[in-house]
């Protein structure tokens, strides 16, 4: 199961990506198959520009915390984001690029964790 820290990171991974409108918002629990992280967490936009915003997003809220991602990949591009914090990984993917990869699908049989923060469960 992953840890506490993983969880509050996550959550607020979710919570910024879903203050940029990201859709598709999915965290899932990856520390009983994968011992390199605990949480994935997923993210969609619509656009280059939409994927950059909800980037920017989760760094500042993480980085508020006091967390920066160690690797951090494909942001000139901005179709598939990937931002390590080493308990959580983030994937931020265009809309078009998640359908076409379905790494949700891959990982389906990882428990789906329902991220609470502000008073709602953030979900898609």
């Amino acid at each position: 199961m992953a840890d506490a820290e993983a969880l509050r990171l996550a959550t607020q991974a979710a919570l910024a990506a879903d203050s940029t409108k990201a859709t598709g918002i999915v965290a899932l629990d990856v520390s009983g198959r994968l011992p390199l992280t605990d949480v994935f967490v997923f993210a969609s936009g619509t656009s280059e520009r939409q994927v950059g915003g909800i980037v920017d997003a989760i760094e500042e809220r993480l980085a508020a915390m006091g967390a920066r991602p160690p690797r951090r990949e494909g942001r000139a591009g901005a179709r598939w984001v990937l931002l390590d914090y080493v308990d959580i990984v983030v994937h931020v993917m265009h809309a078009d690029d998640r359908a076409y990869y379905a790494l949700d699908k891959l990982w389906k049989d990882c428990p789906e964790l329902s991220l609470v923060g502000a008073g709602a469960v953030v979900r898609a």
